[in-house]
């Protein structure tokens, strides 16, 4: 990884992604401490204390870089942009307007992201609102008031800045995508995550307790490692190409493989069932009603009902997801198309059938290993005193999306290679 990263430095090309990349992700950072207009900063720091810990304002204060206990220009993050992306993946299955619009390629694509962003609009809109209404209700513990003027203009105020913010990370992440290295959404978050890691270090090296403070580095380790080995298995699948003439000249009877990976959904179900597991929570903080408590209290990252539930919902996208990305009657079609077949199958249906079925095979154990995950150390963090800002999903994510990005840089330095192998 670390040549890769320092041969990409040499290409000129790449060397200026990575630096496009390096500053929108210091501009997001820079924005993460401005505060929104209207914010007393003095009150601001009397009500941190309530965005640390396991509950779910702790949770969306990690998604959103410190940015949400700060209430900055950037606090509500990308999360609104990634509840809609949700939302209309989910509609695409059961609209069939939206399923023949994903089946159009990339004019399909692009009316699906637009439509995805006008809704991003709406739900940073009404979260930014429920938001104005929590720090208002932290006004009696913060001993003066958090915003300064409770007025119509300066609450209207408030919530376009944040909303306009939100906008911003959107437009800012798929400028990544497109001149950038990796997918700007993703690194995004990599980038709030990553910002808490010198806090959780100074939680652990300040334990009380001497067994997690000698274990827990070791776990780090293990998880990773186990992360890295789960995310680049794959089964091949052997195919063979059978003989046929073109012209005068007899082509194919070549042999190759299709690779079915373990975990072919990638981190994206964990951070879909954080999103969803994360809304309950977040409604029952806003309203200032003892339900609405007890519905925030049931639902905390610490709790087990939270934790059931994100297991049920990353077991439920990854099948979800791993369908969406991989069809197994297209991929059968297409290998009948250009003569391939599977040795021991006939082409057409039972192929699709039997790709299908080694395909449920894979997902279930990699679904299992990524509610694990996500669930374990959330689970020991729960056992001991020490909060290290981060658990599991946390780190599925920054190991998931740092794989992703390498891999990108890999392929890019190999196509210019290629490139210059050409030029010769």
């Amino acid at each position: 990884m670390l040549s890769t990263i320092l041969r990409s430095f040499t290409v000129p090309d790449i060397r200026k992604k990575l630096l496009f990349t390096a500053a929108i992700l210091a501009l997001y950072r820079l924005g993460s401490h401005i505060p929104a207009p209207g914010i007393n900063s003095q009150a601001v720091d009397a009500i941190q204390k309530n965005f640390a810990g396991s509950n779910i304002l702790g949770f969306l204060n990690l998604f959103s870089g410190g940015g949400l206990q700060r209430i900055a220009l950037f606090a509500l993050g990308i999360m609104p942009y990634i509840t809609a992306s949700i939302i209309f993946q989910l509609l695409s299955v059961v609209i069939p307007s939206l399923e023949k619009l994903s089946k159009e390629g990339e004019i399909g694509q692009a009316k699906i992201t637009q439509y995805t962003r006008y809704l991003t609009v709406v739900l940073a809109f009404l979260q930014s609102i429920g938001y104005v209404f929590l720090f208002r209700s932290f006004q009696s513990e913060a001993g003066q008031e958090v915003i300064r003027d409770y007025s119509i203009e300066t609450v209207f105020m408030i919530v376009v800045s944040l909303t306009a913010g939100t906008v911003l990370l959107m437009w800012m992440g798929e400028l990544v995508t497109q001149r950038g290295i990796g997918n700007g959404i993703s690194l995004l978050i990599f980038a709030s995550i990553v910002s808490r890691l010198p806090q959780g270090i100074q939680a652990w090296w300040t334990s009380p307790d001497p067994i997690f403070k000698v274990m827990l580095p070791f776990f780090a380790v293990a998880v990773v490692a186990a992360v890295v080995f789960v995310q680049e298995g794959q089964r091949r699948i052997p195919i063979q190409f059978a003989k046929r003439m073109v012209g005068s000249r007899m082509t194919g009877g070549q042999q190759s493989y299709l690779p079915l990976r373990v975990n072919m959904a990638g981190v994206i179900p964990v951070i879909f069932a954080a999103s969803m597991m994360a809304f309950p929570p977040t409604v029952g903080q806003l309203i200032n009603a003892p339900w609405a408590k007890d519905l925030a209290a049931t639902f905390s990252p610490a709790g087990t009902p939270y934790l059931i539930g994100e297991t049920i919902l990353i077991i439920l996208f990854t099948y979800f997801y791993t369908a969406v990305t991989f069809n197994p009657v297209d991929q059968a079609d297409n290998l009948k198309k250009y003569g391939g077949f599977i040795p021991g199958v006939r082409p057409g249906r039972p192929t699709a059938e039997y790709l299908d079925r080694i395909l449920a095979r894979l997902t279930f154990p990699g679904a299992l290993f990524l509610a694990a995950i996500a669930a374990l150390p959330t689970i020991l963090i729960n056992q001991t005193s020490t909060n290290i800002f981060f658990g599991g999903t946390s780190l599925l994510i920054v190991v998931g999306v740092a794989l992703d990005t390498v891999k990108q840089l890999e392929a890019q330095l190999m196509m210019r290679s290629y490139e210059g192998f050409l030029k010769l």
